[in-house]
């Protein structure tokens, strides 16, 4: 298998530098091995609103490019107003009309203060738009400044092996739909 190398786009629903979404992708992509490539998406906030055009805005169409060329999407969230990022929201809008997502692996964190109600929404976007959605590949972190240092690494050790068994598990089904 490690001759073959796999693919996984990273996307964070925060636009902020340094958010805890942000940080959990960075420590997810440290704990792939060296044939992962794994390739944080950092364009959500220049995507343009979403419309039902006929043509497709150039930041849009190398979106659904990267969502396209990846074997998985793993999906960092916060929760803004008991939802999903409205930025993210809108960048998965531009891809309902395409097959994307369709059978795509996806993996999903959610990292919050509560996170519960953004959790479900994107759960139900990710299952609307025809994703690989498996159980074992989600996760929700409430209070998750709480679990994180100051340095942004993950110090409460059931939340590091919760966020180590979704990765593995993530990566499991990626091996196994690349034979």
């Amino acid at each position: 298998m490690k001759e073959k190398s796999i693919k996984i786009l990273g996307i964070s629903g925060s636009l902020r530098k340094g958010s805890s979404a942000s940080a959990m992708l960075e420590i997810i992509s440290g704990m792939m091995p060296e044939w992962v490539r794994f390739h944080i998406y950092t364009g959500i906030g220049e995507i343009p609103a979403f419309d039902d055009r006929p043509d497709i805005p150039f930041p849009v169409a190398g979106f659904i490019k990267q969502i396209e060329e990846s074997d998985g999407v793993f999906f960092c969230i916060p929760e803004y107003a008991f939802g999903v990022p409205g930025a993210l929201k809108n960048a998965l809008d531009w891809t309902v009309s395409t097959t994307a997502f369709s059978n795509k692996p996806v993996a999903l964190i959610t990292a919050a203060s509560q996170g519960q109600k953004a959790h479900e929404a994107l759960l139900n976007t990710l299952t609307a738009l025809g994703t690989g959605l498996s159980e074992d590949s989600t996760f929700l972190i409430s209070f998750v400044r709480s679990k994180l240092d100051g340095q942004n690494n993950i110090k409460d050790a059931s939340t590091l092996h919760a966020v180590k068994q979704v990765a593995a598990s993530f990566l499991k089904r990626l091996e196994k739909k690349k034979e």
